[in-house]
């Protein structure tokens, strides 16, 4: 991949970095996901296009249909810019994303999360969005910065000041 689009994916995970959110279900972290990236290309100066059209046509029997990604972002000085966001690690997602690029755009996947991402095979330029989870009234609820919980007390004893006794004799 050339420096153009890790540049491009630098400057898009540095944007998200400065998310700040509470509370989320996935749809909604999703959605200010998306938002998040329109705003990043509007204050590049781009064009940037919502559910943009793939280069990849559906699978029978729409296969007279394209797909879509989630942004689509033209560049006056260099190539369009496509970004499809997820949660999950979806093979059609990455498919299209190899396609995108191999017709000349930076394909940058957000991924978003509680665990470790990936890198997926180039040209795919990975934008890593770590997030917290925790149990919400009938669905996990998503948080970001991710929030650092300290280590839970097990008890009052001091453990300096305590012995074990052998658990074997004999």
């Amino acid at each position: 991949m050339d420096d153009d689009g890790r540049r491009v994916a630098r400057s898009l995970t540095a944007w998200l970095g400065d998310l700040n959110f509470t509370g989320k279900d996935a749809d909604q972290v999703t959605q200010v996901l998306v938002e998040a990236v329109l705003a990043w290309g509007t204050a590049q100066g781009w064009r940037v296009y919502r559910k943009a059209r793939s280069v990849v046509p559906l699978p029978p029997p729409y296969a007279d249909r394209h797909s879509w990604v989630d942004v689509g972002i033209g560049r006056p000085d260099g190539p369009p810019v496509v970004v499809e966001i997820d949660q999950s690690d979806r093979r059609r997602t990455l498919e299209k994303l190899q396609a995108e690029a191999a017709a000349g755009r930076v394909a940058l996947w957000v991924r978003w999360g509680t665990g470790r991402f990936v890198e997926p095979p180039e040209p795919v330029l990975l934008v890593p969005f770590p997030v917290s989870a925790a149990s919400g009234p009938g669905a996990k609820l998503f948080s970001a910065p991710v929030q650092q919980r300290p280590a839970p007390v097990h008890s009052g004893i001091d453990l300096a000041q305590s012995t074990q006794d052998d658990l074997f004799e004999g």
